[in-house]
């Protein structure tokens, strides 16, 4: 017998004003992105925020994304710079968010900064989310919909597998587009690559005719993506190699690894971008399948693979 999830609504002019007025009320929703599905609350409101803290378990000290429409709205908040124009013209709407200096007027919520002067941005693509943000009067805070340090929801059904009936709704948009979170900027001082995303290190790089690098030895977190244990099954995993054992999940990738039981290819034609859309799909399957271990092989480290490798790198740490 097929399940039914009461809390999942699907994408119509119905369903938008029902979810842009439950966030009016202070109410959390859950939504689709070209990323991944997310959890989103009024930027501006503590008591919004707070539920996104508790409903996830998230550390205080990791802020959250601030997702907008356009541009009029962003300049009450942040002060913007060249580069932000330059990169904002060539990849938004899209998967880049930007580390901005906070406004001291800014009506952002300190809890969703973490109480830094800085803040993280992103205008996304998807036409659900546009449609919402045009419905409302404020930024929406979105974090993955997940549990803190677990694997990043890609459909409707991970969202109510994960939280159940304490979200209340959340808007369909299918599988969603990219599958991986957004590449992150800082572009407060030296510009910075925080975590990789689809928009690779050599796009940015090219088209503000500088060579960006990522950033090390992160001390202080201003976007998410860099606290150690993350997007994980909590299964114990293995990278870089070549077999698993016949009772281990592996993960595979390319046409040469044969199809068995606990074979999982991310793409059998070696493309990067299908490896990415199916990462969090395989390791969420993995999980609900209970395996013990997890070995994986290597992923080749160019473009949207230096994503995959970060994720999995972080996946894989205790």
């Amino acid at each position: 017998m097929k399940k039914i999830y009461s809390n999942i609504f699907k994408f119509n002019n119905k369903n938008i004003s029902k979810a842009s007025n439950f966030l009016i009320k202070g109410g959390l929703v859950g939504v689709p992105t070209e990323t991944v599905y997310g959890v989103a609350a009024n930027a501006y409101s503590n008591k919004s925020i707070k539920k996104i803290y508790k409903l996830k378990n998230r550390p205080p000290k990791n802020p959250l994304i601030i997702h907008y429409l356009n541009l009029k709205n962003l300049i009450k908040d942040v002060e913007l710079n060249k580069n932000f124009f330059i990169l904002y013209k060539k990849f938004c709407p899209g998967p880049i968010t930007f580390v901005l200096k906070k406004k001291q007027d800014s009506n952002i919520s300190k809890l969703a900064t973490a109480n830094l002067n800085t803040v993280a941005v992103r205008f996304p693509k998807n036409k659900v989310m546009r449609k919402l943000l045009k419905k409302i009067n404020f930024p929406l805070a979105i974090p993955s919909a997940n549990k803190s340090s677990g694997i990043s929801p890609v459909n409707p059904i991970d969202v109510s597998e994960e939280f159940g009936s304490r979200l209340k709704i959340i808007l369909n948009d299918g599988p969603c587009q990219i599958g991986i979170e957004s590449t992150v900027v800082d572009l407060t001082k030296k510009i910075k690559i925080l975590r990789p995303g689809i928009i690779s290190q050599s796009q940015i790089s090219k088209k503000i005719s500088k060579k960006v690098s990522f950033a090390k030895n992160i001390k202080t977190i201003k976007a998410p993506g860099a606290l150690k244990k993350h997007y994980s099954p909590n299964i114990p995993m293995k990278l870089n190699q070549k077999r698993a054992g016949k009772n281990d999940a592996f993960i595979t990738f390319g046409k040469k690894y044969k199809d068995t039981l606990n074979t999982y290819n991310l793409s059998k034609t070696s493309n990067l971008k299908e490896a990415g859309k199916n990462l969090y799909k395989i390791l969420r399957t993995i999980k609900n399948k209970k395996y013990k271990k997890i070995f994986v092989v290597k992923i080749p480290n160019t473009g949207i693979g230096l994503a995959i490798n970060d994720r999995l790198k972080h996946a894989s740490s205790k």
